[in-house]
């Protein structure tokens, strides 16, 4: 089932999100509607607080930046193919690697992109939707969706790497995102009326 996705403005987007078990009520049916809904959206990855659950749960699949490169622009990075995952209960052991910029946006702040500095290497200890523990590390586009994602479990946003006077420029198109005043092909849930 395609899920709605909560815009900019809902309060659950920045609360930091909890831990779950493996008796978490309807979780593989949430796993599964929640790649229904990102692939529907045409996201790269969508967390459990995106679709009004304050969980730490997100999927990410960055094969699909690599499989839609038609101009080889992917070619240099170093996860080529892509990782696609389920992480629940994820959490931050380290981060490495040089910070590097790279134009991001986010289903729930429709029609803004940024450059965002992250790390370049991220190691992250979680569970898959088996409940089987990963300590993994991820490297280029995959540990940028990560961290992308894994922000959104801390409730963190990725405007909130951008600079104060640009984020002063975008506060009306903000604001217009949270009262619904935008036009997307996917399902939203706005704050504001």
């Amino acid at each position: 089932m395609i899920l709605p996705i909560v815009a900019y403005g809902s309060p659950v987007l920045r609360k930091v999100a909890s831990d779950i078990t493996p008796d978490y009520p309807g979780l593989q049916k949430l796993i599964e509607d929640m790649w229904e809904t990102m692939y529907n959206s045409n996201g790269v990855g969508l967390a459990a607080p995106q679709i009004n659950k304050d969980i730490r749960l997100f999927v990410m699949d960055s094969m699909q930046i690599f499989t839609n490169d038609d101009d080889g622009e992917t070619d240099n990075y170093p996860d080529k193919p892509g990782y696609k995952g389920v992480f629940i209960n994820a959490h931050i052991s380290s981060l490495q690697g040089e910070q590097w910029s790279y134009n991001e946006g986010c289903l729930s702040i429709p029609k803004i992109r940024e450059d965002i500095l992250r790390n370049q290497t991220v190691t992250l200890d979680y569970v898959d939707e088996n409940f089987i523990p990963h300590s993994k590390t991820f490297n280029g586009i995959s540990a940028r969706v990560i961290l992308h994602e894994y922000d959104h479990t801390d409730g963190k946003l990725f405007i909130d790497y951008v600079k104060p006077l640009k984020r002063t420029l975008m506060k009306r198109k903000l604001e217009d995102i949270s009262k619904g005043k935008i036009k997307v092909d996917y399902r939203m849930v706005f704050p504001k009326g």
